[in-house]
């Protein structure tokens, strides 16, 4: 339900929500939702709207929607699919990163509450 919620909040079309998805009974993990950020972005590119406009529109750092449009530009939107991933698994998988989520002090604010709201109703 939170990736619902993100995904709407920064407008991201159903077709990139549904081409982050792999499986569509899964529900979008980290890996899933950063993909989808990154097609939201083509969908902006396409448009010809500015890397900055599209930072704004994504939620992320001008320099990384610059460095998505380099590589937009030189292999499509594929370049920015998912790839497997190599090296060392992450210790934390996204159950983990909720529980130290929820366990923070209250008035600690983070990245994972941007991407993960807590409902106060």
């Amino acid at each position: 339900m939170r990736e619902l919620w993100w995904c709407q909040h920064v407008g991201v079309s159903h077709e990139s929500q549904a081409a982050a998805a792999d499986v569509s009974a899964l529900p979008l993990t980290r890996l899933r939702l950063a993909e989808a950020r990154r097609m939201r972005a083509v969908e902006l590119f396409e448009q010809r709207r500015s890397s900055s406009e599209a930072a704004r529109a994504v939620g992320m750092h001008p320099e990384s929607v610059r460095r998505w449009r380099r590589l937009w530009e030189q292999g499509g939107a594929q370049a920015l699919r998912r790839r497997p991933a190599t090296g060392r698994p992450p210790e934390l998988d996204d159950t983990r990163v909720e529980m130290v989520r929820l366990r923070r002090p209250p008035g600690r604010s983070s990245l994972l509450d941007s991407l993960h709201p807590v409902s106060t109703s």
